[in-house]
This record gives structure tokens, C-alpha cells and sequence, in this order.
């Protein structure tokens, strides 16, 4: 929205600055109203919102996508008679406000962003056909020349969504899905209905359970990844959802349908990434997309050193430069809002499929991209009134995955790329089912029964190249945490393992030395045993295992490509080890958590205090978890290829 609309000016000329200012001073007090009714609104254990939890309570499979920063404008726009009474009316639909607050720029080509809109909406038509046009000779192109050279499955899904967004800027989406809702309550969901209630739940965890057996113990032996392995991966599984059952903090409130929907969505990911070529190609292309990534950061490096700069096998030159560009990037996409188009589409997803509330949905969607602080950023006006399982369910999302700007680090260190990218979708549904295992949710939630993802106004930056010289400044802030992190932990391991070494010599341990990971391995040698490793390289992912908790992924990361005696580790144990490591929980990110949602909301300190070590818990488990459906359905061949690929 362009500064006039904000203003609340007409077409014409602009209001004397005092009434720009009684009008902001209105909308603060308007804010400032809203929330201290919230704020008593909540005081009682969050037990009355009846509107729209009783709604979803009533019908689960339906979805009320809400944004609240559409709203907040129409509000304002009600509230002050300075505007037309033609715009005075009541909530609309996302399109119809938007085209409100269009229409404003529209009118006032004084703004570069009202003019590019004014010809923009203009010229729309032949605009978009001629971006059709363009990529369909492209894609015409590549299957007929290159058919039997090139992958055609990629372009052909580039091809198809930018063909379906240009469809459906034009044609409602709500014409294809009213039919495909119609047929699913006449076919699906009147088979479902049929089915006496109490069955549903163990029909569904039969069928959950069947489809495991069948993905597990139907692919041929060969090589390490034998029968036997994997029954030790899903013995390994269900005995960590025993634990996080039997420890539950009220076992009979525990949501079944979100825990079977969750674990058989990352059993059903790890299907299509480890067993079949398309899933192969698909999570090859995005690993290769961000690989591309490094060699545009090297092209900054070389402008600011020398050519042979990069060539060095430095973590500082290698890792930190591509950190600094791609969170930069993703300012820069946040600004435009395609990564809030992205979070909204997987958040629905998530809350259609498995009943989470509204703001679980979004920050489980949003870790994957932007980390563990900043998704909880995203939902900031509601952080101080989520329930206490909904803050244990954001901490736990934050402590399972890792955030798109390491992910990238992490490849440039030659890890599997596929491995990592699968492993952080993989956690998001993991994550929302372990975390109510352990905390089920006793309250009412805010957001039950409605995917909201808010604006934050107070960061909002004024044009995209305000937005990336932001990003830029916050990837400086976050590689050099990361450095300085490292430098210290690292050096602070070194003199623990001096101490025990000293200590050790005395009892006669020499060979090997009494170490920190000497005694991390055979404390998770259990754990890599459950998770399907093979026999004579379990005291070596147990190590890695426990440096990641204790210490942090990157000490992990960096043994299991840099150390030897981790380089020679197996296929197959290998890529147990990578999906094992591949989350934020360890002690460090702890208190990270605690630091960055205390801020958000102070007067919850306390509570994300109290819920702090369980989240942390059930993070760890639900990275474990991915780890052990790795080894459920690793063969030799494509998961085998991608490994040595990146080695």
C-alpha cells in the first residue's frame, strides 16, 4: 500500500500534515485498543473464543485463510469518515480490498509504485500472454531438441506453474475447487462418514503402519542396507513414539489424527526422495539451485579479493560468503512477498491436513526458510497469547529443522544435498506430531480454525532495496555469530578434551584418549543403533549424534566431512548420520529461544521458560525420527549415487 492510502488522502491533493497525524494517532489508539482486548480476552485459559474454534470443531476439513493486514487497513478505513463512503464497508475478500488500496496508487502516478501498477493493470492481459508465450516456446523447444540429452521433468513443472499462476490470476480459483470439494464430500468423505466413528483411528494407524512395512521390507537387500538394518530403523521409530507418548503431559488430550497424519507425511517424503527418480530429480534440482547459489557469492568474493580466493578450502571463505547473500536474497523475496506466498500455501497445507491451529501451521511452515527466531517473528502480534502448547509446538519446530541461510553453508561443505533439503520438509510435519505427543493442547487456541499470517510493519523496509541492504547487514550480523560461535566452542571442546585427556592418562586411557566425543559415542551408542546404522559404525554416529546436541550441528557438519576417521563412514551410515544432525537442537539454540520469544512477548517469559527443555526434547526426537524413516527406506542406488555425488 502506497504512502497516500496509508495517509488516508484522496485522489486529489494531499491532507495538511496535522490531519496525517491526528489520523495515525486514531489508528495507534485503535491498535492500542485491540490488543488490550485481546490482552483481558486471554486472561482465562483461553477458554471462550468461541467464533471460529467452535467452528472448526465442527467442520475440521474446512480452512479460513485471514489477512489480518487487509483487515487492519479496512478497520482504518471505517474508522475515519475522511474516506468515501463507498470504501466503508465490510470485510471483503482479500482481491476486492487489495484492489481498494490499489486503486489509490492508481490514481496518484506521483509514486513510482502507482505508476507501474496504473500501466501494469492496463497492459495486464497481453502482458501475461506474452509470458505464456515465451515459456511455452521454451518448453516446446527443450522436449523437442533436447528430449533424449536433458531432463524434461523439471522444465515441464516450471512450465506447468507458471501456466496454472497465469490461469488463475484470471479464473478463481474457487471454480476448480468447489468441484473437487463437491467430489471429495460425495466420495472420499462419504466413505469416511460411513465408517463408525471409533474405528477411525485405528484404520488409519493400520493403514499408517501397513504403508510402512510395504516402503520398508518390499525393496531388495544389497550391500549394508539389509532387512535386518531397517528393522532396526522402525523398531527405532516406535520406540521414540512410545517415549514421547508414555512421557506426554496428559496422554488422553493427545491428537491422533495429527500424529498419524504427521509421521505417515515424512515417511511418504522419504518414500519419494530416496526411492524414486522423480523425487530424486526433483530434490536434485532445488540442492542444485542452491549450489548455483555459491557460485554467485564467489563472484562478490572474487570482485573483493582475487580470483584465486575462492579456490581456497577456508570454512571462512567457502561457508560465510554465501550466508551473507542468501539471507540478503531472502530480505529481498520476504519484501515482495513471495516468501509469505510460499509460507501461506504449505501453512494451509499443514492445517487442512493435519487440524493444527492457524499459527502452529504458519511457523512450522516458515522454519525451513527463515529460521528458528525469525518464524516466530511472522506471528508476532499473537505470540503473547498462544497457549502453552502452542509456544511448545513454535520452540519445538525451531529446535527440528534447520534455517534455509545454513542450509546452504552446509552444502558448500559437500553434505548430501538432497539429504538436507528433504530433511528439513521432513521435520515439519515430524515436528507438529512429536511436539503433541509430549504437550497436547488443553487450551483454546487464537488462531484455531483460521491460517493467519500477519504483516510486521515496525521492520517493514520502504522498497526492495531498502529490503536487501537489510538482509545484507542481518547475514553480516549472522555470519559473524556463527563465527564467533564456532571460534569459541570449538576452543572451549579443545580444552575439555585436554582436561579429560590429562585426566584420563592417570587411569591409564591412551589409546584412545579420554575426549568429549569418546564419551558422547558410547552415550548415544544406543541411539544409532535405533536409528539403523550398521553395527561397526555405530560408536561413530553416536559421536556425531552427541556433538550436534551438546555442541552444535556445525561441529557435526564439520567432522562428518572434514574428520577422517567420519569421511570413511558407509553410504548408508552416512546418510543416517546427515538426517540425524540436520535440526537446531542442541543446548546453544536454547537459549536462543528463550531469548528471542521473550522479547517478543515479555510478559510470556515465564511460560516459554517453563516449556523450554520439553520442546527442546521433542525437537531432537523429531530430527531423530527423520533419521530413523531414512534408514526405513535408504537402498543402494539413487540414495547410494546422491551420496557419493557430494562426497
Amino acid at each position: 500500500m502506497s504512502s497516500s492510502a496509508e495517509k488516508g488522502e484522496g485522489p486529489a491533493a494531499a491532507p495538511p500534515a496535522s490531519e496525517v497525524s491526528d489520523v495515525k494517532t486514531a489508528v495507534e489508539s485503535h491498535n492500542e485498543e485491540r490488543r488490550e482486548m485481546h490482552r483481558h480476552e486471554h486472561r482465562h485459559e483461553h477458554l471462550h473464543h468461541g467464533g471460529a474454534a467452535a467452528d472448526h470443531a465442527n467442520h475440521p476439513h474446512e480452512v479460513t485463510y485471514v489477512d489480518t493486514t487487509t483487515q487492519s487497513r479496512t478497520e482504518s478505513y471505517e474508522k475515519h469518515s475522511d474516506f468515501p463512503s463507498a470504501e466503508k464497508t465490510s470485510l471483503g475478500t482479500d482481491e476486492e480490498i487489495g484492489n481498494i488500496d490499489r486503486s489509490r496508487d492508481d490514481k496518484n502516478p506521483a509514486t513510482s509504485t502507482g505508476f507501474i501498477r496504473m500501466w501494469y493493470r492496463k497492459l495486464r492481459a497481453p502482458i501475461h500472454l506474452f509470458i505464456w508465450l515465451v515459456f511455452t516456446a521454451w518448453w516446446i523447444f527443450g522436449l523437442v531438441k533436447f528430449r533424449n540429452s536433458k531432463n524434461w521433468l523439471i522444465p515441464f513443472l516450471v512450465y506447468l506453474a507458471i501456466t496454472l499462476r497465469i490461469i488463475f490470476l484470471w479464473i478463481p480459483i474457487k471454480y476448480v475447487m468447489k468441484p473437487a470439494k463437491i467430489v471429495w464430500h460425495h466420495t472420499v468423505f462419504r466413505v469416511y462418514e460411513m465408517i463408525p466413528k471409533y474405528l477411525h483411528r485405528p484404520l488409519a494407524a493400520l493403514g499408517t503402519v501397513g504403508v510402512f512395512l510395504l516402503g520398508t521390507f518390499v525393496p531388495e537387500e544389497s550391500g549394508d542396507n539389509s532387512r535386518l538394518g531397517r528393522l532396526q530403523a522402525i523398531f527405532g521409530l516406535i520406540v521414540m513414539i512410545f517415549v514421547m507418548s508414555v512421557t506426554s503431559r496428559k496422554f488422553s488430550a493427545i491428537p491422533w489424527h495429527t500424529v498419524i497424519g504427521g509421521m505417515l507425511t515424512q515417511f511418504i517424503i522419504a518414500l519419494f526422495v530416496l526411492r524414486t527418480h522423480a523425487g530424486y530429480d526433483i530434490f536434485s534440482f532445488i540442492s542444485e539451485l542452491a549450489r548455483t547459489l555459491l557460485g554467485f557469492a564467489n563472484e562478490g568474493v572474487i570482485f573483493l579479493t582475487d580470483k584465486t580466493v575462492p579456490q581456497l578450502p577456508w570454512f571462512f571463505i567457502g561457508v560465510i560468503p554465501p550466508i551473507i547473500f542468501f539471507v540478503a536474497l531472502v530480505a529481498l523475496l520476504f519484501h515482495v512477498g513471495l516468501i509469505q506466498w510460499f509460507i501461506g500455501k504449505f501453512a494451509v497445507f499443514f492445517f487442512w491436513t493435519l487440524r493444527v491451529s492457524g499459527g502452529e501451521a504458519v511457523v512450522a511452515s516458515a522454519t525451513p526458510f527463515i529460521g528458528q527466531g525469525e518464524s516466530a517473528m511472522l506471528i508476532r502480534p499473537f505470540v503473547p497469547y498462544l497457549t502453552l502448547a502452542e509456544l511448545h509446538q513454535v520452540m519445538t519446530c525451531g529446535f527440528a529443522t534447520i534455517a534455509g541461510s545454513v542450509l546452504v553453508a552446509y552444502i558448500g561443505l559437500g553434505l548430501n544435498a538432497q539429504a538436507l533439503v528433504s530433511s528439513c520438509i521432513m521435520s515439519i510435519p515430524a515436528s507438529l506430531a512429536i511436539s503433541k505427543m509430549r504437550y497436547p493442547e488443553t487450551e483454546e487456541s487464537l488462531t484455531a480454525g483460521k491460517v493467519v499470517v500477519p504483516e510486521n510493519e515496525e521492520d517493514r523496509a520502504a522498497n526492495p532495496l531498502h529490503a536487501f541492504a537489510n538482509g545484507a547487514w542481518l547475514g553480516l550480523k549472522i555470519a559473524g555469530m556463527i563465527i564467533a560461535t564456532l571460534l569459541c566452542i570449538i576452543a572451549f571442546v579443545g580444552l575439555v578434551n585436554g582436561l579429560l585427556s590429562w585426566w584420563g592418562g592417570y587411569w591409564g586411557i591412551d589409546n584412545p584418549k579420554l575426549t568429549l566425543q569418546f564419551l558422547l559415542g558410547y552415550i548415544f551408542y544406543p541411539v544409532a543403533w535405533l536409528l539403523g546404522v550398521p553395527k561397526d559404525e555405530l560408536l561413530e554416529v553416536g559421536e556425531l549424534i552427541g556433538q550436534k546436541i551438546i555442541i552444535n550441528e556445525f561441529a557435526a557438519f564439520l567432522s562428518l566431512t572434514k574428520d577422517p576417521r567420519y569421511m570413511k563412514l558407509s553410504p548408508r551410515a552416512t546418510i543416517i548420520a546427515t538426517y540425524a544432525c540436520c535440526g537446531f537442537g542442541n543446548i546453544g539454540s536454547l537459549g536462543t529461544q528463550i531469548g528471542v520469544l521473550s522479547q517478543i512477548a515479555p510478559s510470556r517469559g515465564a511460560d516459554v521458560s517453563r516449556v523450554a527443555v520439553s520442546a527442546l526434547i521433542a525437537g531432537i526426537v523429531s530430527t531423530l525420527t527423520s533419521a530413523a524413516v531414512a534408514g526405513m527406506v535408504y537402498t543402494e542406488g539413487i540414495g547410494a549415487a546422491a551420496v557419493v555425488l557430494n562426497q
